[in-house]
């Protein structure tokens, strides 16, 4: 088996060990592919593409007939099997050829009906919620994980360089989304999530979907994007204006800058998520918008464009080397229009080692 899938599975029958668990079915697709390099992905969580289940002496993917062919290239050092009656079946069998007793899951990735019909056909088995584990594993970044969110990093801003160059006023915002995906379809393996394209007052969503607003002069547009390139994510946000900021714009940007820049000089292994977030916010609050940042500072991004761990104020446990996280302070008003800056940052034990491009910001 690749060493770098075997030091993982090795970790996973150390904790399943530990707490007398004899298995782990494994359906989150980032944790699968993160054990076994099984890149297929889901429809949907209730159309999976199959599962990794661990036992103390073998790993086996399990996969319908869809993917046996893609299975059987990714995992050539794992026993595949191939269920043709559903996930439930397969674990039937399994289960009663290895003996299993207690089999942890992953509760926030099976449907309650997928797990009711393992816990139908398997009355043997004591199925045990256990979440986080792989989660905090993948938090942190081994330099060929770095590598590779790096160059999916440079495929966004290569991609976002190109659309703003191009960007008009009265181009609509679904308008500049599409050659962002076009874009990233080109430069990566696509977007990393759908992209937000908002302009004027629907700046101050946080979430804006791009709809067809047309772009106008002086006008804050919040471009936040992402590539997927071979696994990997990156995550980026610019704020721009066609022209001179309209009033209060400009103020509520150098707001904006100031609070990324404290967070992104503070950040370091050994503090918390929430004193990082602290940094930024207070910035925010004294300059009267306190109460127009209405969301978390950062996350981890890896395999997810959305993992462990998270900078927010409920954030408690500390940041530890090899972390990639965003930071993205925002300002949202209400019919008028916001502001996030969103950069990535690896975090080391002395301090974090920005990762993005320092290009398209405005120094008013």
């Amino acid at each position: 088996m690749d060493k770098t899938f075997s030091r993982r599975i090795r970790k996973v029958r150390a904790f399943l060990r530990a707490r007398h668990i004899g298995a782990m079915l494994f359906t989150s697709p980032e944790n699968r592919r993160y054990l076994s390099g099984f890149t297929a992905e889901d429809a949907s969580i209730a159309e999976s593409s199959g599962a990794l289940l661990v036992m103390a002496g073998e790993a086996i993917l399990l996969t319908d007939g869809r993917y046996e062919t893609q299975a059987r290239s990714d995992c050539q050092d794992f026993r595949i099997f191939i269920y043709r009656k559903g996930l439930h079946e397969a674990l039937r069998y399994i289960a009663a050829e290895a003996g299993i007793k207690k089999m942890a899951y992953e509760p926030g990735y099976i449907t309650c009906s997928g797990l009711d019909a393992i816990k139908a056909v398997c009355p043997q088995v004591e199925p045990v919620p256990l979440a986080g584990k792989i989660e905090a594993m993948r938090s942190i970044k081994s330099e060929a994980e770095l590598e590779l969110i790096k160059k999916a990093i440079r495929a966004a801003e290569d991609v976002f360089e190109a659309v703003l160059t191009g960007l008009r006023p009265g181009m609509t915002e679904k308008e500049v989304a599409w050659r962002i995906i076009e874009g990233l379809s080109m430069e990566a393996d696509g977007p990393s999530f759908s992209p937000i394209v908002a302009s004027g007052p629907n700046a101050a969503l946080p979430h804006a979907v791009p709809g067809d607003r047309k772009i106008a002069e002086g006008e804050p547009v919040i471009i936040d994007m992402g590539a997927r390139l071979n696994g990997y994510s990156s995550d980026m946000t610019r704020t721009v204006f066609i022209g001179p900021p309209a009033s209060p714009f400009k103020e509520v940007y150098k707001t904006v800058r100031m609070a990324q820049l404290a967070a992104q000089d503070v950040i370091r292994a050994g503090l918390t998520g929430r004193f990082v977030d602290a940094v930024a916010r207070g910035i925010i609050k004294d300059a009267g918008f306190g109460s127009f940042f209405n969301h978390s500072l950062g996350h981890g991004v890896g395999l997810a464009v959305h993992e462990a761990p998270i900078l927010s104020p409920r954030a408690k446990k500390v940041l530890r080397p090899g972390m990639v996280v965003t930071i993205e302070p925002g300002v949202y008003m209400p019919d008028k229009g916001g502001i996030r800056l969103e950069n990535m940052v690896y975090v080391g034990k002395s301090g974090g080692i920005l990762l993005s491009r320092q290009d398209w910001f405005y120094d008013f």
